[in-house]
């Protein structure tokens, strides 16, 4: 794996199923390597989740078991709530990884010590693109 996975593409899958976040995540579990995360993370979506009215407490407590039994975390230093670019290159690092899948506007199309934010689209279309022919 890659990429690490920003809270807003763990969430966006939650509730959007077939779009690129969920189809993202999809393909992140179906990878024999469990993605990594963080703490910062999980409190994060959890704690978006808890905001949709359409997430009652026991549909959040499931999802976050479900989430929970797919991931492995890794250990970061703590970090606010609104740090979330410092947050995410620091799992990246801790996760051996160059990149993070997001959707968070004021995030993509950035980079920050080494890390690069990717679009859960631009992502996808990564996957299905063949590699470049050799060069003679």
């Amino acid at each position: 794996m890659d990429v690490v996975l920003a809270p807003d593409i763990y969430v966006n899958a939650s509730i959007a199923f077939g779009s690129p976040p969920e189809r993202a995540v999809r393909r992140a579990f179906g990878n024999p390597v469990k993605p990594k995360t963080s703490t910062w993370v999980m409190e994060r979506v959890e704690s978006m989740l808890r905001a949709l009215p359409e997430f009652k407490d026991d549909a959040v407590a499931q999802q976050m078991t479900t989430i929970r039994g797919l991931v492995d975390v890794v250990e970061t230093n703590d970090f606010l709530i609104e740090d979330w670019n410092e947050a995410l290159v620091a799992l990246a690092k801790a996760a051996g990884v160059s990149r993070v899948l997001t959707d968070h506007p004021d995030l993509l199309d950035r980079s920050a010590e080494g890390v690069e934010f990717v679009s859960s689209d631009n992502w996808l279309a990564e996957q299905v693109t063949p590699p470049p022919p050799p060069r003679v």
